[in-house]
């Protein structure tokens, strides 16, 4: 039996439960005018967990990094506004990795991206190993960033309205205009029914002009997103700092439904003006109608980032603490490649990043794009291995090749790590590489032994793994993760771990509701 108090500041609501004893929340609007939709329209693009490999037939695994965090922010949305479970397809567990801060070493200044590795037994199944990949990347100082060209694409249709949409959106560009320096440009682009520029390219000197345009807007008519995103295009071209930060955020719940409003046609689109150079950020905002699986194209397409904005604290986070981190890359099409040694492991699986996969090919290949790493931002990848005294996760073997043999080279590695990534210039860089050997002997810790920064991230790959009732979950349970992030929380001085404890233990009260 448990009870809840109410989550602070969100309003919520709450009413006796059949189940004898128990208190339950009603769902609530958690503010004023927020509307509620009798059906619901949000999308989100099927995910198949990636599976075990045998290391001997598929020994390499190739991917491109992603830093997005829209589906943790989405998922927190689900548990504590909703008090449901959030679509399994909307649990990426790259992106609940990657919302926290870990303190990784800095990069070195040879490379503006640093790898670190760590391994210890996989806790959801004793007889596996799981390896943390990290990455971290340089951090500049905000006085020495260049310039920013920001275009911001407003989507100011009707389904914008309610207060979790286009109020919100304006509350928290208070927060960012705070950060402009007088060096940085704002523009402002909104569409509905046609497009049209609200702002000019305006120095962030004028905050009270840029807030006044923010203010302006109001929400009304269909959404001509396609039309939109040519001109905020357009304007960010015309207004292009030559050395500097050129970027469109679009601002949106995804819905559009007048002009380009095919995904396929708007990735073409933005396909062929990120030749510019010119990136997309997307900031997802609402509920019912929400597409996320839009969104969350568009901006890797885009050679940017994807949040999503469920609450003014978010906001903060996004515009406020992290904002030169999430604009301003320092490191691009950053691609991760580990080669396993098929006598040191025999199966393994990269937990996560199932629509970052790359051909192996593709890792030498510069014309292939992945994804981007901002000043200071880190990036938390998972493999679970199967060495081989463990036994096989039942992985059926291909038929033996007619004209190849397979032989060994006698290693007592684990893998072979490599990286590879572009300073970003004019558009035709070219990748330069970052190769070591990981050696399991010298990494190898008890799990009570490995780092807060692993342990904590670890249950929140479990976390994940449960909401989606990934079948790769073994013995992973609500309990284990529970105690292993309370544990591992750390200095946390953001109260960020804090607040996933806190989904934890709505996510398990909801699962004893529904059982």
């Amino acid at each position: 039996m448990y009870s809840v108090a109410p989550p602070a500041n969100q309003g919520l609501a709450f009413a006796s439960s059949a189940k004898a004893g128990g208190y339950f929340p009603e769902p609530q609007a958690p503010y004023p005018g927020q509307y509620r939709p009798d059906f619901n329209t949000e999308e989100y693009d099927r995910i198949v967990d990636n599976p075990f490999l045998k290391a001997l037939d598929n020994p390499v695994s190739t991917f491109s990094i992603d830093v997005d965090t829209a589906s943790y922010s989405n998922l927190r949305r689900y548990l504590i506004e909703s008090y449901e479970m959030p679509p399994k397809d909307a649990v990426r567990i790259e992106e609940m990795l990657n919302y926290f801060e870990y303190d990784y070493p800095a990069a070195a200044s040879v490379h503006p991206v640093n790898a670190h590795f760590a391994l210890s037994p996989a806790p959801w199944n004793s007889e596996h190993l799981l390896l943390r990949v990290a990455l971290s990347a340089k951090e500049i100082p905000t006085a020495d960033l260049s310039a920013s060209n920001l275009v911001f694409l407003i989507d100011s249709s009707g389904s914008m309205y309610d207060d979790n949409k286009l109020p919100l959106l304006k509350r928290s560009m208070r927060i960012m205009a705070e950060q402009l320096r007088p060096q940085d440009r704002v523009s402002i682009v909104a569409y509905a029914g046609s497009a049209g520029l609200v702002l000019e390219s305006t120095p962030g000197s004028k905050k009270e002009k840029i807030l006044a345009a923010f203010d302006a807007l109001e929400a009304g008519g269909s959404t001509a997103g396609g039309a939109g995103i040519q001109l905020a295009y357009r304007i960010a071209k015309e207004s292009f700092i030559s050395g500097g930060n050129n970027r469109v955020i679009l601002c949106t719940d995804g819905d559009f439904n007048v002009g380009i409003s095919s995904t396929s046609e708007l990735e073409r689109l933005i396909e062929e003006k990120r030749k510019d150079n010119i990136y997309l950020t997307v900031l997802g905002f609402g509920v019912g109608n929400y597409k996320d699986s839009r969104m969350e194209i568009l901006a890797d397409k885009g050679n940017g980032n994807y949040a999503y904005i469920d609450t003014l604290m978010e906001g903060n986070k996004v515009l406020g603490k992290e904002i030169w981190g999430n604009l301003f890359a320092v490191a691009k099409d950053v691609k991760i490649q580990i080669e396993f040694n098929p006598s040191t492991v025999r199966e393994y699986r990269l937990i996560g990043y199932e629509n970052r996969l790359l051909a192996r090919e593709d890792f030498n290949d510069d014309s292939k794009d992945a994804g981007e790493m901002g000043s200071g931002q880190t990036v938390t990848a998972f493999y679970e291995l199967v060495p081989p005294q463990a036994a096989s996760t039942g992985i059926v073997s291909p038929d033996p090749l007619v004209f190849q043999n397979t032989s060994l080279i006698p290693s007592d590695d684990l893998a072979v790590f490599r990286l590879r990534y572009k300073e970003p210039g004019d558009g035709a860089e070219e990748s330069k590489l970052v190769e070591t050997r990981l050696n399991a002997a010298l990494l190898a810790k008890p799990l009570s032994e490995s780092d807060e920064d692993f342990r904590f991230a670890s249950a929140v790959a479990e976390f994940g793994m449960l909401l989606r009732d990934s079948p790769y979950k073994g013995e992973a349970s609500w309990d284990a993760v529970l105690e292993r992030a309370r544990e591992s929380k750390g200095k946390d001085v953001e109260g960020y771990r804090a607040e996933f404890i806190k989904l934890v233990e709505m996510a398990i009260i909801i699962s004893e509701k529904n059982d």
